[in-house]
């Protein structure tokens, strides 16, 4: 992910895929053109990036020039293209290429054919790196069209967000849903992980959404997910993980404005941490860190018995059943530290002393981030 001014954009196309797509466009053209020599018209300045690799791969002797028009403010393409550089040379019955970064609504084609009609030329064609067909507003054919998008903005290889980004030599797709604090907390039975879940959401303004929490919600208004997450309960089977992230896609969802989530109690397997960064990503979104809570199991059943005094939970009253907690918890959870591991996003925070100084120490781990 990097930062433009104040937005934030994903990779979306890789050098390479950029390199093959400019190639086969090369190859397509030379074998079109034949004997003849084409005249390759850049629009600056996104084009420059284009251009200059185009011609690098063109098999056959070409001509090359620019004209420059202007056609964007900011992530919005405008309605008025005002042309700023002109030919400079007679293209008097020559085959003209014109060859654009991208095209979007297709605004800056009908000022290139109003320019071209007056010069002549023996046939003019439209060839694109960039081409988004949801965007297209115009009838005028595009003869070579390198790589189809969607209609999201997008920066680098010559294309910018408000004069940065040209340089980047892979394109970055911008994110609808701009930067989040997607947090994982984890901590066994005892280590105040939804005490501190409530502080924490409070201090940074996140959405804490506890599995447990949505599996009730459901349920009891008796939702489609709920109902057919109770039909597998209700069988004593395990809920599968698609219904579950279901319910975790419509949370997200209704809190699409939030500066972030603390999901607790998913993921608990290996699987649905890898479903749970799908469905971040599908959001522009991702997971920025797993922290865990990290107690001495002796302190944490100290804890839970002492809990079990006023709690009324049969499970915080037996040594054993907490115990059998306790290494049920570390069992599932160091898959997930292996797998967060892996991302750099496993963060152990030191779970003993008073509530607020395991605040400071969870705050100065997502400060951090």
């Amino acid at each position: 992910m990097i930062k433009l001014h104040d937005k934030y954009f994903k990779p979306f196309i890789s050098a390479q895929e950029i390199d093959d797509a400019i190639g086969k466009m090369a190859n397509d053209i030379a074998a079109d053109m034949g004997d003849e020599i084409p005249v390759f018209v850049g629009i600056l300045n996104g084009s420059f990036m284009v251009v200059s690799d185009f011609v690098k791969k063109y098999p056959k002797p070409c001509e090359v020039t620019f004209i420059k028009l202007a056609s964007y403010e900011g992530v919005k393409s405008t309605e008025d293209i005002q042309r700023l550089i002109g030919l400079t040379q007679d293209l008097t019955d020559r085959t003209v290429v014109i060859l654009e970064d991208i095209i979007d609504s297709g605004n800056t084609l009908s000022e290139v054919h109003r320019i071209f009609k007056n010069e002549n030329v023996k046939s003019l064609k439209i060839a694109t790196l960039f081409y988004k067909p949801e965007a297209y507003k115009k009838d005028y054919k595009l003869h070579y069209v390198g790589i189809k998008i969607p209609n999201k903005f997008i920066v680098g290889f010559g294309l910018d967000y408000d004069g940065l980004g040209r340089d980047i030599p892979e394109v970055y797709q911008i994110m609808t849903t701009q930067h989040m604090t997607n947090l994982v907390l984890f901590g066994p039975p005892g280590a105040g992980k939804g005490t501190q879940a409530e502080f924490l959401k409070k201090k940074y303004n996140l959405i804490h959404i506890s599995t447990g929490d949505v599996f009730r919600y459901n349920i009891k208004n008796e939702t489609a997910l709920g109902t057919l997450a109770k039909s597998y309960m209700d069988k004593g089977e395990l809920v599968p993980d698609e219904v579950t992230i279901k319910m975790l896609n419509a949370e997200v969802d209704k809190n699409a404005d939030a500066n972030g989530f603390i999901f607790d109690g998913f993921p608990r397997t290996d699987a649905q941490a890898k479903a749970l960064d799908e469905l971040m990503e599908s959001k522009d979104s991702s997971i920025n860190a797993m922290i865990a809570l990290e107690v001495d199991d002796e302190v944490l059943v100290g804890r839970l018995l002492e809990r079990g005094k006023t709690s009324g939970r049969a499970d915080d009253a037996d040594e054993s059943i907490i115990r059998n907690r306790i290494t049920e918890y570390y069992n599932k959870t160091a898959i997930l530290k292996d797998y967060y591991s892996a991302q750099n996003k496993y963060y152990g925070v030191d779970g003993v002393g008073s509530i607020e100084e395991i605040t400071v120490r969870l705050g100065a781990v997502i400060d951090a981030l």
